[in-house]
């Protein structure tokens, strides 16, 4: 029987591709989402990194389901804007994941910065939190920023990323293409040990 994981996250962008990752993986879980667990308290994502925001998201919902649980923060850091968004990424602009706005706001900060000085790299943190403990791990992609937006996938800053090394944008890429450069599927990698561990530990 399949493990029950709970994946701590109101955007679909993101349980669309966590859960992709996670089948791909071939592991024993059935993936559940926030829409799926009544009472879910929406926590405060007061903490100063990505790793204190997933840790938080995390405990909630390991508090509110009693099943293990898996969440992420991720977000964009620029280089000429000290690091920022950061972890405020989703509600850069003011209001919690307007990707548009936040995305508009982004271009005119950075609007007349020359595109040798437009590095900057997507980060994600993932956090499991278990009955019997707590797992955290980070995941890292740098690149540079366009003057403009180009292709249609992804969400977020997708359209304006393109990762080092490499010439589409996120939202260029196909599904598969994303999931191997990306931060999120960098961060699920890392921490796939741990899931691989409670989908055996549990079935046996």
């Amino acid at each position: 029987m399949a493990v029950e994981l709970l994946l701590a996250t109101s955007s679909v962008h993101k349980l669309t591709e966590m859960r992709r990752l996670i089948m791909a993986a071939g592991l024993e879980l059935t993936v559940l989402g926030l829409s799926d667990v009544a009472g879910y308290p929406e926590p405060v994502e007061d903490g100063d990194s990505f790793v204190d925001n997933a840790i938080i998201k995390a405990q909630t919902g390991l508090a509110a389901s009693g099943l293990p649980t898996l969440a992420d923060d991720s977000g964009l850091c620029v280089d000429v804007l000290n690091g920022m968004p950061g972890v405020r990424s989703a509600r850069w602009a003011g209001g919690h994941g307007d990707d548009q706005e936040n995305l508009d706001l982004l271009l005119r900060q950075i609007d007349d910065v020359a595109p040798n000085r437009r590095g900057a790299h997507y980060s994600c943190a993932m956090a499991l939190a278990m009955p019997g403990g707590l797992e955290a791990v980070e995941g890292q992609i740098d690149g540079r920023l366009l003057m403009s937006r180009r292709g249609t996938g992804g969400f977020g800053y997708d359209p304006i990323f393109v990762p080092s090394s490499q010439d589409l944008t996120f939202a260029e890429m196909t599904a598969e293409q994303k999931d191997a450069f990306s931060h999120r599927g960098r961060a699920l990698r890392a921490i796939m040990p741990a899931l691989a561990l409670l989908a055996a530990t549990a079935s046996n």
